[in-house]
């Protein structure tokens, strides 16, 4: 989330040197998610736009390396048993070796949230969106937390954002409402 100011030659040299370990696949990957969001963005029809949506979130999700692929199925296998010590062991272990992927990250922060470590989910949820800013998966587990902890109105601002990435969400757009009348009623 902080930027630093670095003079123009050094940036020029880093962003070469980001550009030469970038493999194709990689680039090919952020342009099909850039095209998807922009088409959740653009539709209007729920029905469309959530097949949209488990789209990005397969391609969030895949992390371009069998071994964390793998690390992420053992996880998943150990949440669905409840075996969550297990998991989070095989998400820190997928996050070492691809640290900017960003769905173990996302995995990571949601089974913080459902055993209650409301602390360490926002903060992985916050590496999330430094890495994704767009990622609405993120965005709605913190407007969930920051509604749960009473903060209404950080919640109203992430479920705004929520809703510039994915419009067609009714779900969402009910909660913004309801948010909305609530602080509006509050403030009366």
């Amino acid at each position: 989330m902080a930027s630093t100011v670095v003079s123009a030659g050094h940036a020029y040299a880093q962003d070469s040197e980001q550009h030469a370990s970038i493999s194709p696949q990689q680039t090919d990957t952020a342009r099909t998610i850039d095209q998807l969001l922009t088409s959740l963005k653009r539709e209007r029809n729920p029905e469309a736009a959530n097949r949209i949506s488990a789209e990005i979130m397969g391609t969030w999700n895949d992390s371009g390396s069998p071994t964390v692929n793998l690390l992420m199925q053992w996880a998943n296998t150990a949440i669905s048993e409840k075996r969550n010590p297990a998991a989070l062991d095989f998400i820190d272990q997928a996050i070492v070796l691809k640290p900017d992927f960003v769905g173990a990250w996302n995995l990571r922060a949601t089974l913080n949230y459902t055993m209650g470590n409301y602390r360490k989910s926002v903060s992985d949820i916050n590496h999330v969106l430094s890495l994704e800013p767009r990622h609405f998966g993120a965005l709605a587990g913190l407007a969930a937390i920051l509604s749960e902890r009473g903060s209404e109105e950080m919640a109203l601002k992430a479920w705004e954002r929520y809703l510039d990435i994915y419009p067609a969400d009714r779900d969402a757009q009910n909660l913004v409402n309801k948010l909305e009348e609530k602080l509006a009623g509050s403030r009366t």
